[in-house]
């Protein structure tokens, strides 16, 4: 089943069943219920959804609402089911009113009619999504994410509330704020939808010719959200309006070219802040990754190439972690003397400052490199893991967690192998 937002349903359904077995047959309780009537809903959407509703409808006082109504606009999401999504969406949002993803979907379903009504809805939400994105600048980056891929998540969140603040303001009739707000969100982060949304009012304000260029832009900017279909419909009206301006499509294709080296070059110039900024923004392949870290010049993977790396992840408040290390000190030692192994000890803690007073508490090694952004690519979720690499920069071993009397002999064996690849 891929509706994996229905498991804690499925989860606690099943298991009130389950407390209830032994017990003499009677009237089925609300789980119960629930339950059976999501495993006859199979493996359609559509019967899910009908049959929380149905089970909303019977239970109305029901202390799982809140949880059944996220199940079902996260359905309606899944199905792209506006009318739900706006229904259930906005009662989500009277709880949890930052949540991001659904304030961005709930906004879009509004924004699907011009109308006055839903497009107020629209626009108070979109502007809600601006503050909690501008808020979200002074946090770490989740999930061990870079500073450079947060910032970059970041400016495309505000990019996004900005041109949906565009349309419902010019929806509302002020056509000039709505350009202004889309020339806004295409500066933070250049989007297809932004120069499209540009394109829109302008020409809906009589400058059709200043219109050309935005639209060329959307036509042409690389931008994974933009579809082969919303690039087949950039072309039709950028040469409906040029042949209405011009009379034919002659120049046409100069205009595109000049978007497209446009629009490159603006993208190539984020990507090297970026870069300035983090290196590892657009790291893809482990020797990509330059390593920041304590007691220690930043380290270019790269320069390992040709070596057996072993990388330690660990944090300060994994108690394994702690177990762990002599054994890892004791593998060291088997390989003091060979060049051809390079071992790294990659702290993963959210907080740095903790990292310091730790090591010198334990009377760690104090030199100690940051993850900045490794866990995330090499998928670690959980700690300690040990990572073996080869020399050409593949991950040959991965030991998550260690068996302590094992653990020595095991990565021993390893790296072995490793240096033999």
């Amino acid at each position: 089943m891929k509706f994996f937002w229905l498991l804690p349903l499925l989860c606690v359904a099943a298991s009130a069943q389950q407390n209830e077995a032994g017990a003499k047959p009677g009237p089925e309780t609300e789980e119960q219920e629930l339950n059976r009537a999501l495993g006859e809903a199979g493996s359609s959407p559509m019967e899910f959804i009908r049959a929380l509703e149905k089970h909303l409808e019977r239970y109305a006082d029901t202390k799982r609402r809140p949880e059944i109504e996220r199940a079902l606009v996260k359905a309606a999401m899944e199905t792209k089911d506006n009318r739900r999504i706006t229904l259930y969406g906005e009662k989500v949002l009277t709880r949890e009113p930052d949540d991001l993803q659904i304030l961005e979907r709930v906004t879009r379903a509004l924004l699907v009619s011009d109308a006055r009504d839903t497009s107020e809805r629209a626009l108070k939400y979109a502007r809600h999504y601006e503050d909690v994105v501008n808020a979200m600048r002074s946090k770490e980056p989740p999930g061990r994410m870079s500073k450079g891929q947060w910032q970059d998540e970041l400016d495309r969140g505000l990019a996004r509330a900005l041109v949906l603040e565009a349309r419902a303001t010019g929806n509302l009739g002020s056509p000039d704020q709505a350009i202004s707000l889309a020339r806004r969100s295409f500066d933070v982060y250049p989007m297809a939808e932004s120069a499209r949304e540009i394109g829109r009012w302008l020409v809906r304000t009589g400058r059709e010719a200043d219109a050309i260029a935005p639209m060329a832009d959307a036509f042409t900017i690389a931008d994974p959200r933009n579809t082969d279909q919303d690039r087949a419909k950039d072309r039709v009206r950028i040469g409906d309006l040029y042949r209405k301006l011009h009379g034919s499509e002659k120049g046409l294709g100069d205009l595109i070219l000049e978007s497209y080296d446009r629009t490159s070059g603006l993208l190539a110039a984020r990507r090297l802040r970026m870069r300035e900024n983090d290196p590892n923004s657009e790291a893809t392949q482990i020797l990509e990754f330059t390593l920041t870290g304590l007691g220690v010049q930043p380290l270019k993977l790269v320069s390992l190439r040709g070596k057996t790396v072993v990388f330690d992840f660990w944090a300060t408040w994994c108690g394994p972690c702690r177990v762990q290390h002599p054994l890892y000190e004791e593998v060291k030692k088997r390989f003091a003397g060979n060049r051809k192994v390079v071992f790294l000890s990659i702290n993963t803690d959210e907080d740095r400052s903790l990292v310091e007073p730790f090591l010198k508490e334990q009377k760690w090694d104090q030199q100690v490199y940051f993850e900045d952004g490794l866990s995330r690519l090499l998928a670690i979720s959980s700690i300690p893991t040990t990572i073996v690499m080869n020399g050409n920069g593949e991950v040959v071993s991965r030991m998550n967690g260690f068996l302590p009397g094992r653990f020595v002999d095991m990565l021993t064996d390893r790296i072995h192998e490793a240096l033999r690849n």
